[in-house]
């Protein structure tokens, strides 16, 4: 409950007020139209006491709505009272209960990540002008994490033999919270072949993150099973990752990277501070980039996150860079980060002539009350750092300001971000391919919540994991880690400590050389969920792919319903799918769904013919696996919505998509039989639904193996060729490409 008590101007027939909390913020979405479920607002209006000969205030009633761009950012979701048909005196209450249960309702759900001083900012419009004052003193509250219900293990998932295997294990509450004071112990045992080869017991600390870490397992050639146990816990189940160590691999081991982390200083949550130490001591990542919106940035919170940043910098150990986030709207480029690589202090945000090398400057610190220009459009970023191209990286990605490709400089702009907790954009790196582009991939949290290095997903904005970069570096420091991404030594992960390596003879990903005759691919995919799609593909699209569950042997009953894609690839991108499959003439065994990211996510038995499903879909793909007799009789139907972003209006008032509002697909079991997989797509950024038949034998965490290539080079002069892969959880993976260019003999001979 807010209370609100009317300063001495007293608030004028037609005066706001107004109770903003931040746009990140997944606190579920207010309402107003219904007093019997959950997440109502409401308002109410109490008189204080009057003075000798004073007259109450007039009003009538306070009308009361829920606005997710009602105010300012980073302040965007806005409770809104409106004062109807009167005034209110100085010492006047206003009462808004968030959640109010007194018609039946549940209550409200509270944000779902943990933050230290989450805000509600209040503001007064008392003249009925509808400009606004703030209310002196934020509220604030602790969101604090509950108790833990998974174990997370992250480490390195290939290395030499020999090489150093760092872990790291952490307590999670249901979500992605990292547990704090838990006490206990964690058993933690490591397995190659038939054999235990490793055991250790660790206290979890006393107070602080329920975290500790290992760096001592063995690193013997062949495949290592780290199992990490939550010692007398019934309710959290063991962590297990693999570890392959092979001589051949190119990299000591595999090195992780987020490089694009906002703390507080800007529009993300908790100090930079905490957001590094949560990186090395909860994600497990070897490398970190704190970012900062340029625009909003103050100068002196820039230095001290600047400062931050060399003190959690430890070569060997941990890797950060400061990052500027170029926040140059759509029609100018879109977003570019400038990643910092040198060891000397950054041209940001003034040059060494003290111009400053922002987008523009426009926040809530500034003086003034006019935009400042800066480096706008995308080419006045470029001359800002083109002088000392070795010393930085630009990498433009999608996130809210959507990245065009039109303009493209191949010096500075080494990598481009095709996933984070936006959500995946494997359609980007394909666009930059066929532009012919020499471009790696990344993938990054751009991280608001507070939890990077793959952080879990939230609700709203922000609802798959955040990505991370896989580095090839020699060694773990800023200089060989810069060299590795400049020279596109990556493969990009939707935030799993997965790993895909590509080979063509001593050349790597990312890799632009010449070539005669036709080129020999080897691969490495190493996952953990299984691996069921492999691909490649160039500058013409798909060229190559492997069906897991077809090779392994479909079964005869067990399928899978998918659905996926966004409606749009800007800002509010989401699909908010609500459906039902119905099964007739066949009976439903069990099912068990796959790819949903947390527990408002969910599919339920409908009725005897029924499975009933609601998820958001953010580029990513959920999906319900179903047993199925008689599989080869029945039909199936699958129908239901798909809605997008509520910027105005009630949260319980659908909000339809309107190119696909609606799907009813239905189909033949022998139809589905027959071809294995069937898609019927639906618009929008590659919105789908598929039916698919699944194997009944286990997917491989590792698949090795090699593609042969045509030596055919595109118009622009080469052949750009990458692969990409998914597991059965929907996590994915990509590789940089490889830049081949196929001499003119070999052509022609091809």
């Amino acid at each position: 409950m807010l209370d609100f008590e009317v300063g001495a101007a007293g608030l004028a027939d037609g005066g706001w007020f107004k109770a903003t909390f931040k746009f990140y913020s997944d606190w579920a979405l207010f309402q107003t139209s219904d007093p019997a479920a959950a997440n109502f607002v409401s308002a109410e209006y109490q008189a204080g006491p009057l003075v000798p000969g004073q007259s109450p205030g007039t009003v009538q009633s306070l009308s009361v709505r829920f606005d997710q761009k009602g105010h300012e950012r980073p302040f965007q979701k806005a409770v809104i009272v409106d004062v109807v048909d009167g005034y209110l005196n100085a010492g006047d209450h206003i009462i808004v209960r968030l959640g109010d249960r007194r018609g039946g309702g549940a209550g409200t759900r509270v944000q779902t990540f943990v933050e230290d001083r989450f805000r509600f900012r209040c503001y007064v419009d008392p003249l009925g002008t509808s400009r606004f004052a703030p209310v002196p003193g934020d509220v604030v509250i602790d969101v604090a994490p509950g108790a833990p219900a998974r174990l997370l293990a992250a480490g390195p998932r290939f290395a030499r033999p020999g090489a150093r295997l760092p872990f790291r294990f952490s307590l999670q509450d249901r979500w992605g919270n990292a547990c704090v004071a838990v006490g206990g112990a964690l058993l933690v045992r490591a397995f190659a072949g038939a054999g235990q080869v490793y055991e250790a017991r660790l206290a979890l600390p006393a107070e602080g993150w329920a975290s500790v870490g290992v760096d001592d397992l063995p690193a013997a050639a062949g495949e290592l099973r780290v199992v990490a146990e939550f010692v007398g816990s019934r309710t959290v189940r063991p962590a297990t990752s693999l570890v392959s160590v092979a001589a051949r691999f190119p990299a000591s081991r595999s090195f992780y990277a987020d490089l694009h982390v906002h703390a507080s200083d800007t529009v993300g949550t908790n100090s930079p501070a905490y957001n590094a130490a949560y990186a090395r001591d909860i994600g497990g990542i070897d490398v970190l980039g704190y970012t900062a919106n340029d625009f909003q940035i103050t100068d002196a919170n820039w230095q001290l996150g600047v400062a931050t940043v060399e003190r959690f910098n430890e070569p060997g150990r941990f890797v950060c860079y400061p990052v500027q986030e170029w926040c140059g709207s759509s029609t100018a480029g879109g977003d570019h980060n400038v990643v910092f690589l040198g060891d000397e202090a950054p041209g940001f945000p003034y040059n060494r002539r003290g111009e400053h090398n922002r987008t523009f400057v426009w926040n809530e610190d500034m003086r003034g009350d006019a935009v400042e220009l800066g480096r706008w459009p995308v080419e006045e970023l470029w001359a800002a750092y083109v002088d000392e191209p070795e010393q930085h990286l630009i990498m433009p990605h999608v996130g809210g300001r959507r990245y065009i490709p039109d303009w493209h400089h191949p010096e500075l702009e080494r990598l481009v971000e095709i996933a984070s907790s936006w959500g995946h954009f494997g359609w980007l790196y394909q666009d930059v391919i066929e532009r012919g582009y020499r471009i790696g991939v990344a993938a990054s949290g751009d991280e608001h919540r507070g939890r990077p290095g793959g952080g879990p997903p939230g609700t709203q904005v922000f609802g798959v994991h955040g990505g991370l970069t896989g580095v090839l570096a020699e060694r773990l420091d800023r200089q060989a880690v810069g060299r590795a991404l400049r020279a596109r030594h990556t493969w990009a992960t939707t935030g799993e400590h997965t790993a895909l390596l590509v080979r063509c003879g001593a050349h790597v990903q990312g890799d632009a050389f010449a070539l005669s005759g036709p080129a020999t691919l080897d691969y490495d995919f190493l996952g953990a969920a299984g691996w069921e799609e492999l691909a490649a593909y160039d500058h013409t699209g798909q060229i190559w792919r492997r069906n897991l569950h077809r090779e392994l042997g479909f079964s005869e009953r067990l399928i899978r319903l998918r659905w996926g894609g966004a409606r749009i690839p800007d800002r509010y991108r989401w699909a908010a799918w609500q459906g039902r499959i119905t099964i007739l003439n066949g009976t439903i065994n069990r099912f068990q769904s796959h790819g949903f990211e947390h527990d408002e996510e969910v599919c339920w038995r409908a009725g005897p013919t029924d499975i009933g499903f609601r998820s958001e879909t953010y580029g990513d793909a959920d999906g319900v696996e179903i047993d199925v007799s008689n599989l080869r009789h029945c039909r199936i139907r699958v129908e239901g919505t798909i809605d997008g972003y509520a910027k105005t209006g009630g949260a319980l008032t659908r909000h339809p998509f309107v190119h696909a509002p609606t799907f009813c697909w239905e189909l033949r079991g022998a139809d589905l039989l027959d071809a294995g997989e069937l898609t019927l797509p639906l618009g929008g950024a590659g919105l789908f639904l598929a039916l698919e038949r699944l194997t009944e034998r286990a997917l491989p965490a590792g698949v090795s193996g090699s593609l042969d290539v045509a030596p055919v080079n595109a118009a622009f002069g080469h052949r750009p060729v990458y692969l990409f892969g998914r597991q059965r959880d929907d996590s994915k993976v990509w590789s940089s490409a490889l830049f081949i260019t196929f001499d003119a003999g070999s052509q022609a001979g091809g």
